[in-house]
């Protein structure tokens, strides 16, 4: 982190910071309004926040179908079927911790995929890498499962998580393979974020409508709540998410979810009391260890094991 400069090492600590705490107020808001109904007034005043940003810096131009379809499109996975893979399993009771450490296999993912974007190969130190991090969250996930009791989420609730890990690794990828090799579809992040906003208020709208009838308890911890998921997280972790995938390469994006779990776990101590497990640690543990030989260079790796040898 030392050798990157001090602009980019800013926007790397507020996107930390504020993409981890929707984990926490997604919790918050929960008991006032569902979860498709949640996601659905979060973004209808996103678009309508950025619609009017747009028309009065007169940047609401038609971009084209294929711009807007794309922006859409990545839209729709990173916040609807993202958010919407979390929230589903945070109102089945899975702990905010646990899923911020489910949903840190992105960047294993995204290391996987990204020879297949972009072309970089897999090594495999890598790939054991990945095994590795997979072992290590899923002792943790076992270690919560208690199929029998009343209270358990049970197994699909620790399940659904993992729906988000496929979704933010295919949008981040797209998103850099635009960046990389189809710029003349990149728009500017304002209007990529109201696209993206559009496209995931039109994909909640019909379950919001019709398995929740937006029912909603408008009070003053829910506003509050959803002013801080709409201009904190959805717009500001968000525009940071993008804007650094403008500057570095996804893995390395990526990467910084691994942060989620520790940074998510102490904001849930601090603000419900939550308490870790022998085996969270653990696995936690685990988990670094598989990261570090992931982001670890071959030839580094192979270094260190010339060195180790009798």
């Amino acid at each position: 982190m030392r050798s990157l400069p001090g602009h980019t090492f800013t926007l790397i600590l507020f996107f930390v910071l504020f993409w981890n705490s929707g984990f926490i107020g997604a919790e918050y808001g929960l008991p006032y309004a569902g979860p498709y109904t949640l996601l659905f007034w979060r973004y209808t005043a996103l678009s309508l926040i950025l619609s009017v940003f747009l028309l009065i810096r007169r940047k609401s131009v038609w971009p084209g179908s294929t711009a807007a379809g794309l922006a859409a499109f990545v839209g729709i996975l990173a916040h609807g079927v993202w958010l919407g893979c979390v929230i589903l399993s945070l109102d089945r009771g899975v702990p905010a911790g646990i899923v911020a450490l489910v949903v840190a296999l992105q960047p294993m993912t995204t290391g996987a995929l990204s020879g297949w974007v972009t072309g970089e190969r897999t090594s495999m130190l890598q790939w054991a890498g990945l095994v590795i991090g997979f072992l290590g969250v899923f002792l943790v996930v076992g270690s919560r499962l208690n199929l029998g009791g009343a209270s358990s989420p049970g197994l699909f609730g620790y399940l659904i998580p993992f729906g988000s890990v496929a979704a933010i690794t295919v949008a981040s990828l797209l998103q850099r393979r635009i960046e990389l090799k189809s710029r003349h579809y990149l728009l500017p992040l304002a209007q990529t974020l109201f696209y993206q906003s559009l496209g995931t208020t039109i994909l909640v709208a019909l379950p919001a409508f019709y398995v929740e009838q937006l029912a909603t308890e408008w009070t003053v911890p829910f506003i509050t709540t959803m002013a801080w998921l709409i201009i904190v997280v959805s717009l500001g972790a968000y525009a940071l998410m993008w804007k650094l995938l403008s500057r570095m390469d996804a893995t390395r994006v990526a990467g910084l979810f691994y942060l989620g779990p520790p940074v998510t776990m102490v904001m849930g101590w601090l603000a419900f009391g939550d308490t870790l497990q022998l085996m969270d640690v653990v696995g936690l543990i685990i988990v670094a260890f598989g990261v570090s030989i992931v982001q670890t260079p071959p030839e580094l790796m192979r270094r260190v094991l010339r060195l180790s040898e009798p």
